[in-house]
């Protein structure tokens, strides 16, 4: 590893039945090996899942049984993309739930893979570290940095927009070195990302939903910043503790 600007990633995205990687499965695949200079190398295709697809998955990424009916199951496409990405940092939004979604369907398949033991860069935690866009969902990252469209929500045009989307997050850093060093901390958000409360700024939520949201098994960047609500209020004696109904939620 070394200078960013000289290094090869990989960038991955699949479209799911749903969002759990050990029971739903890869509905298609993209993957790009790319620089900060060029595509290197890219595949993508639409995959047979073998079961339905749930019609709340086909809202999202518009793709219907009839499209995947007659593509190739995952297991004939799997050794391309494992080879591609082998021995790459890999790249993408929400990186670790594609990285799941290959990993189970490898392990289905009897693959052998070390896929989950590859470095990783999360351009949703690069965003959130950035803290410059409102929103950070691809999309809006997109807009955000005034990225051309590539499309419709399937797999090869975020992929696409995600490359694009991290060379610009990935402007302060000279090193990767440096980058998962300051991605292995932490990152306190500025809003809540989701909820009933999402948007808000975390001064403004109500105590006993953060006490309740503590509990809950989200994301190390989202249980810091709660947990660092929780703490500032307590230190400020903006609530009673020995008296919360709540505290032993």
């Amino acid at each position: 590893m070394g200078l960013i600007r000289k290094e090869v990633f990989v960038c991955l995205d699949c479209e799911s039945t749903g969002l759990d990687p050990k029971k739903d499965r890869i509905v298609e695949i993209a993957i790009a090996v790319f620089t900060f200079d060029a595509i290197l190398e890219s595949f993508e295709t639409l995959i047979d899942p073998e079961c339905p697809i749930p019609e709340i998955s086909q809202d999202i990424h518009k793709i219907s049984q009839e499209m995947v009916a007659g593509k190739p199951k995952i297991q004939e496409v799997l050794p391309r993309i494992l080879k591609m990405a082998e021995g790459r940092i890999l790249m993408g939004h929400g990186i670790n739930f594609d990285i799941a979604l290959v990993a189970e369907e490898a392990k289905r398949h009897n693959i052998p893979t070390r896929i989950t033991d590859q470095p990783f860069l999360d351009t949703l935690r690069m965003a959130r570290l950035y803290g410059e866009s409102p929103i950070n969902s691809l999309q809006q990252l997109r807009q955000h940095f005034n990225i051309e469209p590539e499309g419709a929500h399937r797999a090869m045009s975020d992929v696409i927009v995600n490359i694009e989307v991290f060379k610009q997050l990935a402007k302060p850093y000279s090193s990767v070195e440096e980058l998962f060093a300051i991605l292995q901390k932490p990152i306190k958000l500025k809003t809540m990302p989701l909820g009933k409360h999402k948007g808000r700024k975390f001064e403004e939520i109500p105590i006993e939903y953060l006490l309740w949201a503590q509990k809950k098994d989200f994301d190390q960047d989202l249980m810091h910043s709660i947990r660092s609500e929780i703490r500032n209020r307590k230190r400020g004696g903006a609530f009673g503790i020995s008296s919360n109904p709540f505290n032993e939620l």
